[in-house]
């Protein structure tokens, strides 16, 4: 992730050094030789970690660390010394520093220090995240990973182009909230968005759900029905799970797509309609196309665009912004003011596989702040299971 890093040393060799090596890694560095210096550049804007030596020409350096606890955003501290003081170590992480590191330095393991600070500015920033929402579950958090990157870029398009989306991911990797993504980014965003549980829906009563029915149409039709597709018109229809659909209900629906036109059930009168379609499945489609199971003509026409929604372990750098984002979400819903995540408790969720996805996560982070008393967010308010497994993983 983009971070801006203050190297804080009097070796002007050492100070270059590790300058020059992280920003080889993607960090924008600042760098300064003693604590006014120092104090000078976190005038101009504070840094997101700092990178401090004990020793500076003008005074002890973790003074500098004690005075950034006090600002409305702190920055990451790590603290360098020649010195294997294991008290100073001690107080410098009671006074809130991210991590000690002993000269000589081993590059790799600042870079892998600095990383994990990365992590934990990321989930600050979206905890503190001001920005104008509709509501929690309408936000969509891209995040870092390249592949979340692909998908919103061609949600966008999508959205744009008004033209038909087959969602596809695993159980609670968030398919209806990138649906609802695609209307808000899209010129039908002050239309509506109707979404339908396949599985939910009788497969009796899934034409007259979708299509309507005229009064008689059949035994307890006393007045007419408008279908969800006609309320949907100038809108979007999200179906979701749509493997459930019967197969006659699938001929039925891609005659509608294409033609853009139904007839309810009992009735004569052709309707017509503008409605983007988004389908979402966690199966197979493919698989159920072979198995006779799923029309392969109707999959073609839904994924005019396909979105590959990949599981949490696989955007696992992702975490520290959706933990972010969930705390913000619950604090709002249940008016608490949780401030802060340990970069403890966040390295506990990284190592987590989260079978559940995003939906586990969510679960996880909302027992959290349940079960929170304090400010922070710690390991002691994760449930046991993923705390054991995190320290196998470890």
């Amino acid at each position: 992730m983009s971070a801006t890093v203050l190297v804080v040393d009097d070796e002007e060799t050492a100070r270059m050094v590790v300058s020059d090596f992280l920003r080889g890694k993607g960090y924008e560095v600042q760098s300064a030789g003693t604590l006014a210096d120092a104090r000078a550049q976190i005038n101009l804007g504070t840094p997101d970690i700092i990178i401090l030596d004990v020793r500076l020409p003008d005074g002890h350096g973790p003074n500098l660390l004690v005075e950034t606890q006090r600002l409305t955003i702190r920055p990451q501290v790590i603290i360098i010394t020649a010195h294997g003081d294991i008290s100073m170590a001690v107080d410098a992480m009671r006074a809130g520093a991210h991590d000690f590191i002993e000269k000589p330095l081993d590059l790799l393991h600042l870079e892998e220090s600095v990383r994990r600070a990365a992590e934990v500015v990321a989930m600050r920033r979206e905890l503190n995240h001001l920005r104008s929402t509709q509501s929690g579950s309408g936000e969509f958090i891209i995040g870092n990973t390249k592949a979340m990157r692909d998908v919103v870029n061609l949600a966008e398009r999508a959205a744009s182009l008004s033209v038909s989306v087959l969602i596809t991911g695993p159980t609670g990797t968030g398919k209806e909230v990138l649906a609802n993504f695609i209307h808000r980014s899209g010129p039908r965003a002050s239309k509506p968005f109707i979404d339908i549980n396949c599985p939910a829906i009788q497969s009796t009563m899934f034409e007259s759900e979708l299509f309507g029915h005229e009064a008689g149409a059949f035994t307890g039709a006393v007045k007419r029905h408008n279908g969800l597709m006609e309320i949907a018109d100038g809108g979007i229809l999200f179906l979701d799970e749509i493997s459930s659909m019967p197969m006659d209900m699938q001929a039925k629906f891609l005659r509608a797509i294409e033609e853009r036109s139904f007839r309810r059930v009992g009735g004569s009168a052709l309707i017509k309609v503008d409605v983007q379609i988004i389908a979402a499945s966690n199966r197979n489609l493919k698989e159920m196309i072979a198995a006779g199971q799923f029309r392969e003509d109707l999959y073609y026409r839904l994924k005019v665009v396909d979105l590959s929604l990949p599981s949490l372990a696989e955007r696992a750098e992702d975490i520290p912004d959706l933990v972010g984002y969930l705390v913000r979400k619950f604090n709002r819903s249940m008016g608490l003011n949780i401030t802060d995540v340990s970069p403890a408790a966040l390295e506990v969720l990284k190592k987590y596989s989260w079978p559940g996805n995003i939906r586990e996560l969510s679960n996880t982070i909302e027992r959290a702040i349940m079960f929170c008393d304090d400010p922070m967010i710690d390991v002691m308010h994760l449930p046991s299971d993923i705390i054991s497994q995190a320290e196998t993983n470890a």
